[in-house]
């Protein structure tokens, strides 16, 4: 018989945990949430201090007989899911439904490495009913926007919207930076920069940065020729030389906001996908012989605090490999975010006895390149400082004031291991301008004058790592949130990514216009940060679940009722074109459809005629012709570039020089047929009926065929080659996993 049981949440972890536990050991895993909030109704009791329903998932029903099971053979239950909110849920859910008298604890296992859980077995906790609180709290208060605020859209824009507490302040945020590029009025500004040469070469650069003892401010050309007509004889004589060391600290370690803004910067990962192979990472992987093995720590946190026995660890490292003067003589102490959890410990390697390239064979790309970027910034985090010799060169003449800066690297420190990414200027390279040795009160040849017209810009469009900065930064989202709100604004249809950088869609726009006006708290950046901060607060035992929901309800309800009965009725609009009906000869008109606006005659149901369109910068309407995107992909009969047309039956590829060549071919979605052995191509094709599915391009060499979207992406839950992309009006676009056994599904009811 079995003395204990340990419940974790991914079957990945079992692997890993029986690895280092004996067989007095049952580990079992509840593969997730086993509990939630019913599907088909707000299942919130509002009148009862909002208490929930939560119901079984129909699909763990066999997991929770299976546990019950071993919990009944065991004498002692540690249950340990991930060490953050949703997995104190988890906890208390699967306590709920053990039953029994039998002794329950709650262990917390921040890396899986051997001494960490047998040290967490040692010491196990209770279960932390203030956590769950908060939980559950977040939980209630997503239901009631979501199931409440989305019916609304549905009425009076279209079915499948959905509006959510976090979600939809992340798209107001991303709709006002676009308002703000819009209304953006450049400014023209002028640089002059003097081209000056020393006794000694190298010549060097200096910036104008005052006139007549005031910072420059030169706006206009005039204004410009003014001060190069007052430098044209005039003598350059050096006023000043400054030399001084200066030094650049290294980064703290990884937190998930940060990981997710530098795995967006320097891998091109997106949020989801750099939490995806974190998750792995955590889990475990398979090194040969040696089995299952965690290498990273927890990676939903916000704290930057490193354990005492890791930072032991890592300066014997430092040490080793880098030398002692990389070592400080103390260890490096980084100070948390107000309302970061200290009870974890940033993201690091979990043992750094597995150096990344020694493990690299057993590692995808993927998984490698973040590893190594973790790596990197741990063991940099707790080396020495970079240092430079920092020259500033003030040149005066004719009443104005030129200065040169420039830098040479003296001991690189950090930066031989790491240097951070920046955002919307590439990486920093730590590239050297060396200056001449120069002395006061020499005089300069002057060898050219370079005035540069400049324009003042607009604030840049979000990237993923700067809106995830930007929801950290005003406190929107906790860390495990914000990859599902990047990810959910994007398949909600309500922003995209294009060129990397994140445009709200024409229903992103409307449906945030609508609800700015009809729930102005809830859209309120300020307010949801004060949600997050009670959040937290009642983890601390600092506020009660009950008396926060009823301050948020009692605002929410009025806004509730007033926007049924007077939000604008977008489904019932019809706005007036100029056009005329080329099939019957009514006025056609915009309206609203599932796929945002198109134009449609006004004689509809008797007239089904419709057409996508397109609006200048003055208003005025024309209708939008075909559209034709270029491939990489050369016409193997003329070597022109392939595009991608519309045809009867679906999108496909034809050369760019039709009529002359006329060769065709199937348009590929980058989906390999899943039929084995058939190496055909997964394309779009259209029925005789006009319906578009997708089938094998090696038909009818192949039959397989599909009505849903297959989307060239693994499945994030079991790693399946592709996902479906999936529609229907109540779930509005939702994906699923290709593989029947997986549940991975992104459709949700209208919750946040």
């Amino acid at each position: 018989m079995k003395r204990s049981l340990i419940v974790v949440e991914s079957p990945t972890k079992v692997k890993t945990i029986k690895k280092y536990l004996s067989s007095e050991f049952d580990v079992r895993a509840s593969v997730g949430h086993i509990k939630d909030l019913p599907k088909s109704k707000l299942g919130i009791d509002i009148k009862n201090d909002f208490k929930p329903t939560y119901q079984v998932l129909e699909t763990k029903k066999k997991v929770i007989t299976e546990l019950k099971n071993a919990a009944a053979a065991a004498e002692t239950i540690y249950l340990a899911p991930d060490p953050d909110r949703e997995g104190e849920a988890i906890a208390w859910h699967i306590a709920e439904e053990i039953d029994g008298n039998k002794t329950i604890y709650r262990v917390l296992f921040n890396d899986l490495t051997k001494n960490t859980m047998l040290t967490a077995l040692q010491h196990p906790q209770k279960l932390n009913l203030n956590k769950y609180e908060a939980q559950q709290t977040r939980r209630i208060l997503d239901r009631l926007v979501g199931y409440q605020v989305s019916p609304i859209l549905w009425e009076k824009v279209r079915r499948g919207l959905s509006a959510g507490r976090v979600q939809s302040v992340a798209v107001r945020m991303v709709c006002d930076r676009e308002e703000e590029i819009r209304n953006f009025v450049p400014e023209e500004y002028w640089n002059i920069t003097a081209l000056l040469e020393g006794s000694e070469p190298p010549p060097f650069e200096a910036r104008l940065v005052k006139v007549d003892g005031k910072k420059a401010r030169i706006s206009n050309s005039l204004e410009s020729e003014d001060v190069l007509k007052r430098l044209e004889s005039a003598p350059f004589i050096v006023a000043c030389v400054e030399k001084k060391e200066a030094r650049r600290n290294p980064a703290p370690p990884f937190t998930t906001s940060k990981l997710q803004q530098e795995a967006s910067r320097k891998l091109r990962f997106s949020a989801k996908k750099t939490m995806s192979v974190a998750q792995k990472l955590y889990e475990g992987i398979e090194l040969g012989k040696e089995g299952p093995v965690g290498l990273i720590t927890y990676m939903r946190t916000d704290s930057v605090r490193i354990a005492e026995e890791a930072l032991s660890e890592v300066r014997r490292y430092i040490l080793e490999a880098h030398g002692k003067e990389y070592l400080p003589a103390k260890p490096k102490v980084f100070k948390s975010g107000r309302n970061a959890q200290e009870a974890h410990e940033a993201i690091r390697p979990a043992s750094l006895n597995y150096r990344p390239f020694d493990i690299k064979p057993y590692l995808t790309n993927d998984q490698f390149r973040l590893y190594q970027l973790i790596w990197n910034r741990f063991v940099a985090s707790q080396m020495n400082p970079a240092v430079y010799d920092r020259t500033t060169i003030d040149i005066e003449a004719a009443n104005t004031l030129f200065r040169a800066q420039g830098d040479v690297m003296k001991f690189p420190g950090f930066m031989t291991l790491y240097t951070e990414g920046k955002d919307d200027n590439g990486e920093e390279n730590g590239a050297e301008k060396a200056l001449p040795d120069v002395k006061v009160g020499e005089r300069l040849k002057l060898l050219s004058l370079k005035p540069e017209q400049k324009f003042t810009e607009p604030p840049p469009r979000f990237t993923e790592a700067t809106l995830v900065k930007e929801l950290e930064e005003k406190g929107i989202g906790r860390p495990s949130t914000y990859a599902t709100i990047l990810s959910t604004i994007q398949e909600r249809d309500y922003a995209k990514l294009d060129g990397g950088r994140f445009h709200p869609t024409e229903l992103g726009k409307l449906v945030t216009d609508l609800l700015v006006k009809n729930f102005p708290t809830i859209l309120d950046v300020a307010f949801t940060a004060g949600m997050e901060n009670q959040l937290d607060m009642i983890e601390e035992g600092k506020l009660k679940r009950i008396e926060s929901l009823q301050k948020f309800y009692s605002t929410f309800e009025k806004d509730l009722k007033k926007a049924k009965s007077e939000m604008r009725n977008v489904k019932k609009e019809e706005t007036p074109t100029g056009l005329v009906c080329e099939k019957c000869g009514s006025p056609m008109v915009i309206k609203w459809g599932r796929n945002g606006r198109f134009i449609a005659c006004s004689g509809y149901p008797k007239c089904r005629n419709t057409m996508n369109f397109q609006e200048d910068e003055n208003g005025a309407i024309t209708q939008k012709p075909p559209a034709v995107t270029e491939t990489d992909i050369e016409c193997p009969d003329c070597g022109r570039k392939m595009v991608v047309k519309q045809g009867k039956f679906g999108s496909f590829l034809g050369c760019s020089g039709y009529p002359e060549c006329r060769f065709t071919m199937p348009f590929s979605l980058g989906v390999k047929c899943p039929v084995e052995g058939c190496g055909g191509q997964v394309v779009e094709k259209r029925s005789r009926k006009g319906k578009v599915f997708f089938g094998c391009s090696r038909y009818p060499e192949c039959s397989y065929a599909t009505w849903d979207k297959p989307i060239a992406e693994p499945c994030p839950e079991c790693g399946a080659p592709f996902i479906f992309e999936k529609y229907n009006a109540k779930k509005g676009r939702y994906r699923v996993c290709s593989n029947p056994s997986c549940a991975y599904s992104t459709a949700k009811a209208p919750t946040s």
